[in-house]
Parts: C-alpha cells; sequence; structure tokens
C-alpha cells in the first residue's frame, strides 16, 4: 500500500446519482432514448454542403444602407 493512497472520495452529487441509478435501473435507457431522439441523427452532408454554399456573404457593418 502506497504511503500516498488518499481514501476513496465520492462527492454529495456523486453518491446521489449512485443512489437514483440503483433506485431506477431503466434510467439510463430511458436517457439513452432521449438522446437518440434529438442529437443522434444521420447528417446529410450533401444537403449541408449546399446550405453552406447557399450562405451570402455578410457586410463588415451590417447596419450601413447601400449607397447607390
Amino acid at each position: 500500500m502506497s504511503i500516498f493512497r488518499r481514501p476513496d472520495y465520492q462527492s454529495d452529487t456523486t453518491q446521489f446519482i449512485d443512489q437514483l441509478k440503483a433506485q431506477k435501473p431503466e434510467l439510463e435507457a430511458q436517457q439513452r432514448a432521449g438522446r437518440a431522439l434529438l442529437w443522434d441523427k444521420n447528417v446529410d452532408r450533401a444537403a449541408w454542403r449546399e446550405y453552406r454554399e447557399a450562405q451570402v456573404e455578410q457586410q463588415p457593418y451590417v447596419y450601413q444602407t447601400q449607397v447607390k
């Protein structure tokens, strides 16, 4: 055993999360389902490329009117 070994510390937040996961084992599956619903999407790279190419370049000073 090392003399520099510190006792295992768990914050209150970590303890709370561990207790919550023990009480509700289905919680992680629900989180994964929610993430898949909102975030895990296939990206259509061709559509993004067209979107970027169609953007109009912004003027240096946006609020200045065009002088003709």
